[in-house]
């Protein structure tokens, strides 16, 4: 019942003028960088997160929010009009959205998506909102221990972000950890690797660095590559036909389910829930043939998968303060650049920001179901705006947003420098998000180890002293050996391919 009151009050909160403004602002943003190829939701939050500097706090993290699940809406659009996924999420939604089209269903394939997206998002924002409180006082109980074995869990799980090879991902991984060294040290205060320069000795500024690597990288890519428009089909009928109605809900309670599960894994990321789905639902079909020809319960079970992942992985961002995906490191780099940290005391010292924002994430969805299906056809004309005409725009915008943090042309060539290494990372094949999180999660994995040492003088042996500590370690153990162990096997595979 306190939990009911208190989304009252969230609500209230979130009705409010501004607030109402940012989350239109936030989706419809969403929409657009969903629906634009290339971008993507990493990008797009990253752009517009120095954007947010002089908001409140809860209108800020509301705006952000919105960008987040508005991409993954919008991404869905082009994959059925003109096969082109917004954003990695969508690929599998292409899969039968497209040949739907094809058939003049174009309208059923996104009513379905609309559907399934809108209830996967509901059914995991309530979890949140009912679930996060109780799992946020577990987590008062929680020492140092405790939190650098729960910080080194999310970091092994990173294995489904290291892209097609493991090696590169672990170098990209150590790369954000040596980026995270820089500044203070947390316990003494000392700077360290600044060398001499004073703009360095807070750190690397999380703004310059997420939009550099995410929006101006981003940028770089499809300026290479040209994007050009092209002729989206045309929406009719948005509604499924009588009997596809039953698969079709069965596929979306499916979805919901996978998405919930694995958006409460950190590392699990977007991609992964819609390919369970889809398998799930070829697997379960009295005719398999039909998928990838035209199959409803093959778009609405992803799509389901896909924005039931988006809510649930809020849950260890608020309650535990772990980010388990890119955009969450950036929601959490927003926390941070506004005086607030995400983890157990979130729902204790500031309810006005956790309820608001969750209570603007139901406003959301709501919205975006209105402006999904009966405008499909104007959002994927956006596709048909020549990326030369974008280009200076986003990249007005990103410089703008990035100087008005700090006032730092020094942020500006910060931002500029990653960009080019985030494009040359992307060109090499290593894979970006691991940078982000182990950048997010490293000062708060060193704070730990280093409290937790002094707590134990030194024996790193009793973290497995303590319950918790020492199963969540193990745990990491045992995903690290199955990760090598499945690395060298396939190693040994294409090995034995490449011999034949």
């Amino acid at each position: 019942m306190e939990n009911v009151i208190y989304l009252l009050q969230g609500f209230e909160t979130a009705l409010s003028g501004w607030n109402l403004l940012y989350c239109f602002i936030g989706v419809v943003f969403g929409m657009l960088v969903g629906v634009l190829p290339g971008i993507g939701p990493t990008a797009g939050t990253a752009l517009l997160l120095p954007l947010t500097f002089a908001m409140e706090p809860v209108s800020a993290i509301i705006m952000l929010a919105g960008i987040y699940y508005g991409a993954m809406y919008g991404g869905t659009i082009t994959s059925v009009l003109i096969n082109t996924p917004g954003e990695a999420a969508s690929v599998i939604t292409c899969l039968d959205g497209y040949p739907l089209a094809q058939q003049g269903r174009a309208g059923a394939a996104l009513g379905v998506a609309g559907i399934g997206s809108f209830i996967g998002g509901l059914i995991t924002i309530l979890a949140l909102a009912f679930l996060g409180p109780p799992l946020a006082k577990i987590a008062l109980n929680f020492g140092p221990p405790e939190f650098f074995a729960l910080i080194l869990l999310g970091m092994t799980l990173l294995s489904s972000l290291m892209g097609k090879s493991l090696i590169r991902g672990i170098m990209a991984a150590v790369f954000g950890l040596i980026l995270a060294l820089v500044g203070p040290d947390p316990l003494t205060g000392t700077i360290r690797f600044a060398f001499g320069q004073t703009n360095l000795a807070g750190g690397i500024d999380i703004v310059a660095l997420c939009l550099g690597l995410f929006g101006m990288s981003e940028l770089f890519i499809s300026a290479e590559t040209n994007i050009n428009g092209q002729k989206p089909m045309k929406v009719k009928g948005v509604l499924p036909k009588r009997e596809e109605w039953k698969p079709t809900f069965k596929a979306i309670g499916r979805g919901t389910g996978i998405g919930g599960v694995l958006g409460f894994i950190p590392g699990s990321g977007t991609v992964i829930p819609t390919l369970l789905s889809y398998s799930l639902e070829k697997k379960l079909a009295k005719d398999p043939s039909r998928f990838g020809k035209g199959a409803l319960e093959g778009v609405a079970g992803p799509e389901a998968a896909n924005n039931a992942y988006c809510g649930s992985a809020l849950i260890p961002l608020f309650t535990l303060g772990i980010p388990g995906s890119a955009v969450m490191a950036i929601l959490f780099g927003a926390f941070v650049m506004h005086g607030l940290t995400p983890g157990p005391l979130l729902f204790q010292n500031e309810p006005n920001v956790v309820w608001g924002v969750i209570a603007s994430m139901f406003i959301g969805n709501f919205l975006l179901v209105l402006m999904n299906v009966p405008l499909a056809g104007v959002w994927a004309k956006i596709t048909t705006v020549p990326f030369k005409l974008l280009f200076p725009i986003i990249m007005i915008v990103a410089v703008v947003g990035v100087y008005s943090v700090n006032n730092s042309l020094f942020d500006v060539g910060t931002m500029m420098v990653f960009g080019f290494i985030g494009y040359f990372f992307k060109k090499a094949e290593f894979p970006l998000a691991p940078i982000i999180l182990t950048f997010v999660l490293g000062s708060f994995l060193e704070t730990s180890l280093g409290q937790s040492l002094t707590i134990f003088d030194g024996n790193f042996f009793a973290f497995f002293t303590r319950p918790i500590s020492g199963t969540v370690l193990v745990f990491c153990i045992l995903v690290i050996g199955l990760s090598a162990y499945a690395g060298l096997k396939n190693k040994k595979s294409v090995m034995e391919d490449s011999e034949m």
